[in-house]
């Protein structure tokens, strides 16, 4: 398995919608939180390892209402 981090610029208004789509479509949704700074939102997904991020990326969470632009971050260890 692994694990990325995506933070989400919203469109103005739609931080609330946005993340109530992403929990409620998106079956490898870990934890989503609300955050300040250049970010609206931050997403953790747990993905199997035979999962393309970028299409991943392109085509589940990129297509969803609302979202302005993404960041993602790749993590290599866990370490609890």
């Amino acid at each position: 398995m692994q694990n990325i981090f995506v933070q989400i610029k919203c469109e103005l208004g739609k931080v609330y919608d946005v993340a109530e789509a992403l929990v409620d479509n998106i079956e490898e949704t870990e934890d989503l939180y609300s955050i300040s700074g250049a970010f609206d939102l931050m997403i953790k997904f747990h993905l199997e390892d035979d999962i393309d991020i970028g299409r991943f990326i392109n085509e589940k969470v990129q297509t969803v209402p609302g979202i302005q632009d993404t960041f993602t971050i790749m993590t290599f260890k866990a370490f609890k």
